[in-house]
């Protein structure tokens, strides 16, 4: 089996992710620096996520209906290019809010590069395959997160942008070697979207996809480098730290389809996922110095890597290759509103009570959705228990 066009596009994925997040660990402290208060600070956060809660939906659409996700891989990492550009260029608040929900408008994208890798394997491997190119997604963030610290730390905030710009350059000269099997085109047709919004079992993944970006965006993407900077870290301890709670997640994710799952089940790997990310995030106000809030957020990440290919993997499985981008752009789009959601509420509770009442309420929504998880998706404790492979009912 030639294996060239998979690795073509865990390359292009790689640079993809490296060019919207070298810049995040050092984004919300930039925006302060610039003038903007913590609820604007919630907002340019949340622009990222409001612009794929509106758009992930059309775009898995219209890519099912042209039969063309090659297409919106070349655009969506020329978008994370010119985002980056524009962030450098025009060093204003408000600017800073445009381009990052331009940022979104790219990752609105991550629809077709998930669907793309996954059509490269049969349908009942989608939540391995889909473990994997989420594992690859946080690599290019670790790396981007650590690179972005360093260049921050040594050469000022606003050059993160420029590395971000660069590298999404060099990934759209990559991306049109990606080679894909294109399906025959068909009139675009809202039947598909209404079949994906009336599967209750893709609507209740949705659910817990907005939980876990919720909690993800207030910590990992959004408020988490002002507890470590309270805590006295520089802009590179800064990039550490986000990179820190990607790290274990890579392995986690790679691990969720092929070996929890077999071992644990469904069920047991949403519950323990979410619980573990949550406890995290509430736990942060009650640490008093950085190395313990480092051991937390690997946890917090082993357990987001746990839930978040699952979730993806699930939410395809029941749905043929031509449905499949538009069954993703739903779950996707719907969890968006966490995205958005999730730093928007966060920044008005800090602007009011404090950092501490951002990551307490995000942290308890989180272990609501493992509570909703265990209720809905648990196994029994003896399944687990006497490590029982069993195939878990659908849901």
């Amino acid at each position: 089996m030639d294996t060239r066009p998979k690795r073509t596009l865990i390359l292009v994925t790689v640079l993809f992710w490296f060019s919207m997040y070298a810049y995040v660990p050092t984004m919300a402290p930039y925006a302060q620096q610039l003038g903007a208060s913590y609820d604007m600070v919630g907002l340019i956060i949340g622009s990222y996520g409001f612009m794929q809660l509106i758009l992930r939906i059309p775009i898995g659409v219209f890519s099912d209906a042209w039969g063309n996700r090659k297409l919106f891989v070349i655009g969506g990492i020329a978008l994370a290019s010119v985002s980056s550009l524009g962030m450098w260029f025009m060093p204003t608040v408000g600017a800073l809010l445009i381009f990052r929900a331009l940022s979104g408008v790219a990752a609105s994208t991550w629809v077709d590069y998930t669907v793309l890798y996954a059509s490269y394997f049969p349908a009942w491997e989608s939540p391995k395959a889909l473990g994997f190119i989420n594992a690859v997604n946080n690599f290019g963030q670790v790396t981007a997160m650590l690179a972005g610290g360093y260049i921050a730390q040594n050469m000022g905030l606003e050059f993160p942008f420029i590395l971000s710009a660069a590298v999404g350059a060099a990934g759209v000269l990559l991306s049109l070697f990606v080679k894909e099997e294109k399906a025959q085109s068909k009139p675009v047709s809202t039947l598909v979207l209404k079949e994906a919004l009336r599967d209750v079992n893709l609507l209740r993944l949705s659910g817990l996809g907005i939980i876990l970006q919720m909690v993800t965006f207030v910590t990992v993407f959004g408020f988490l480098p002002l507890a470590g900077k309270a805590l006295g870290a520089n802009s590179f301890e800064l990039g550490l730290l986000t990179a820190i709670t990607i790290i274990p997640s890579i392995f986690s994710a790679a691990m969720s389809g092929s070996v929890f799952i077999v071992r644990y089940g469904e069920r047991a790997t949403l519950t323990a996922g979410l619980f573990i990310m949550s406890a995290s995030c509430m736990m942060i106000p009650y640490i008093g110095n950085l190395s313990w809030l480092y051991f937390s957020q690997a946890w917090g990440g082993f357990g987001r890597g746990l839930v978040l290919p699952l979730l993806m993997g699930l939410s395809i499985r029941n749905f043929e290759g031509d449905k499949r981008s538009t069954a993703m752009g739903v779950f996707q789009g719907i969890y968006g509103l966490g995205m958005f959601g999730g730093p928007a509420l966060a920044g008005v509770l800090i602007s009011n009570f404090g950092l501490s009442a951002g990551f307490e309420c995000m942290g308890l929504i989180g272990l609501v959705g493992a509570g909703l998880a265990c209720w809905r998706y648990y196994l029994p404790l003896g399944s687990v228990v006497q490590k029982v492979c069993v195939t878990p009912p659908k849901i």
